[in-house]
């Protein structure tokens, strides 16, 4: 079974978290910057072989997009898409992972200074998106 890959876009930095090969558990794969994200994927996927990537939609707490971020998204969406037509991309909403990741890093007793480094919090809110898609789709498998 191929593996799915999480990814919390952002303006600067890109969080990337990835799946074991039972697609049960996400892992923190990585912190990149944005800017580097399709040389990073183009090599990535000659040695991981992925099946789906979960890209975070962002919301507003009153459930309308992000609009000048989820343009950037679609941006590479569209042209990931293009590159690799094979490999499925599914949105999951990602309100409150960044609140939920920074909770993360006090609850594992991380200093300030390291609390600071968005590396670590967009990989954590990427692992966060993705462990929910795995979730939601292992409660739609047994309500089925």
């Amino acid at each position: 079974m191929a593996k799915i890959l999480g990814i919390d876009y952002g303006k600067i930095i890109t969080g990337l978290s990835i799946t074991d090969v039972k697609q049960i558990f996400a892992f923190g794969l990585n912190a990149i910057p944005t800017k580097n994200l399709m040389n990073f994927l183009e090599y990535f996927l000659v040695y991981e072989k992925i099946e789906k990537i979960v890209v975070g939609l962002p919301k507003k707490l009153n459930n309308q997009k992000e609009i000048l971020i989820e343009s950037e998204i679609q941006k590479f969406i569209n042209k990931f898409q293009m590159k690799y037509p094979k490999i499925i991309i599914e949105r999951l909403d990602e309100r409150f992972t960044s609140k939920m990741a920074f909770d993360t890093m006090i609850k594992l007793g991380l200093k300030k200074k390291k609390r600071r480094k968005k590396v670590i919090l967009n990989q954590i809110s990427a692992t966060i998106i993705l462990q929910s898609y795995l979730t939601k789709k292992e409660k739609k498998i047994n309500n089925s």
